[in-house]
């Protein structure tokens, strides 16, 4: 079957969908890019726990595919098969869940095909880089049967699971701004633009995906962190993480308006052409806050995250450690206390939350809202950018205007 004849609407999606999995089936799982975050390495590390197993392992990278296919068979003593194309992997009856780790302007793309095909999902962030292309996979998600897992995995550390019921439990009282400033001395994209690869050794076309053709280039094959064509910088890739947290902790749905002011100031150089300082303001009226996110590239130092509310601030700069709480900042007279502290609570690894959900059909922690909402906001950071105005989300029409 060729990916056309699957787009158009054959058999394949009932097929797939049609298996149920018992207590005691083995899930079988594909990778989806393999080299990104240690996602592989998740899976492996949760796989008796789950029971489950990595039978396949896709890149369009030759290198990154013998590595991942080493990494399984030394971990877990099975030769999962290596695979180029990932329409492949859409026929494959033995194959429950695809982990997806692609790069940025791919996800939506995959996303869609492998609900079509009857595949459980979990997929990095952000989930879209277009507006168009987020309403599609939202849709065929929701139109579907699957399990789908944002990769926005903080929301499943236990400090944020316990800062989570601390707010809504009103601990922090109104909470009135939320900030991020998360500074670097050297963007990300540099790190990843070193990596050297030869033409011979993966498919640039497949790479490109829906992208406009052009000849090879080494550094955008590696460096796509920096392109806009790939990925459109810190407010859509780093602040997503921060992004999805707010909404996690405050259970806000999208933002409503945002202005953004961003450019090239330390390293606007090397070809790359995506901002390396961002500054966006986003406004949540129903919710009655405003989050800040800041990004600065050159140098180290004022990074933190700070919720405030009217009984004092929590600072959750270190996502895996037990945020603070202090009312000292604050005059009111039922302000947080001196000592006092916000309740532990247990959380289940995101990973693991994924393969559990595949098994028994329930919502995982980061389930397709989650997606949407995160990629709402860093859609809506970038079209102030791009505009050089303020913009507003339609919720109801699902648009973004001038606002």
């Amino acid at each position: 079957m060729t990916r056309r004849s699957f787009v158009a609407g054959t058999g394949i999606s009932a097929l797939s969908a049609s298996r149920t999995l018992g207590s005691n089936d083995r899930i079988g799982v594909a990778i989806l890019g393999c080299g990104r975050r240690n996602l592989l390495g998740q899976v492996l590390e949760f796989r008796q726990q789950a029971n489950a197993e990595v039978r396949a392992v896709c890149d369009i990278w030759r290198r990154h595919r013998e590595k991942a296919a080493e990494q399984v068979r030394a971990t877990a003593g099975n030769a999962p098969e290596e695979v180029h194309s990932y329409d492949d992997l859409l026929v494959r009856e033995d194959i429950d869940a695809l982990v997806i780790g692609t790069p940025d302007h791919q996800h939506c793309t995959q996303l869609i095909d492998a609900v079509r095909a009857g595949k459980d999902v979990y997929v990095e962030k952000p989930l879209a880089i277009d507006l168009r292309e987020l309403k599609r996979a939202y849709d065929t998600v929701k139109a579907s049967d699957r399990v789908v897992q944002m990769g926005t995995q903080v929301r499943s550390y236990a400090s944020s699971v316990a800062a989570r019921a601390f707010v809504q439990s009103g601990g922090l009282g109104d909470i009135f701004k939320i900030e991020q400033s998360r500074n670097s001395y050297r963007p990300y994209w540099y790190r990843y633009a070193e990596r050297k690869v030869e033409q011979r050794d993966t498919d640039w076309r497949r790479f490109l995906m829906h992208r406009k053709p052009r000849p090879w280039d080494a550094q955008q094959y590696a460096g796509w962190f920096g392109y806009r064509d790939f990925s459109h910088g810190p407010h859509s890739n780093l602040g997503v993480h921060f992004f999805d947290l707010v909404h996690f902790i405050t259970g806000a749905g999208p933002p409503s308006r945002a202005v953004t002011m961003a450019g090239g100031f330390r390293w606007n150089h090397d070809g790359f052409d995506v901002p390396d300082s961002v500054e966006t303001t986003l406004e949540y009226p129903k919710e009655g806050f405003l989050v800040r996110y800041c990004s600065t590239f050159g140098v180290r130092g004022n990074s933190y995250l700070k919720f405030f509310g009217s009984r004092g601030e929590m600072d959750a700069t270190r996502w895996g450690d037990r945020f603070l709480i202090s009312g000292s900042t604050v005059e009111d007279d039922d302000r947080i206390r001196d000592g006092e502290t916000i309740p532990e609570a247990e959380s289940v690894p995101h990973m693991l939350n994924f393969l559990e959900c595949v098994r028994s059909r329930e919502v995982p922690s980061a389930p397709i809202e989650a997606g949407y909402n995160h990629s709402i906001a860093a859609l809506l950071a970038d079209e102030s950018f791009v505009r050089r105005s303020r913009v507003a989300y339609d919720e109801k029409q699902r648009r973004i205007r001038e606002g």
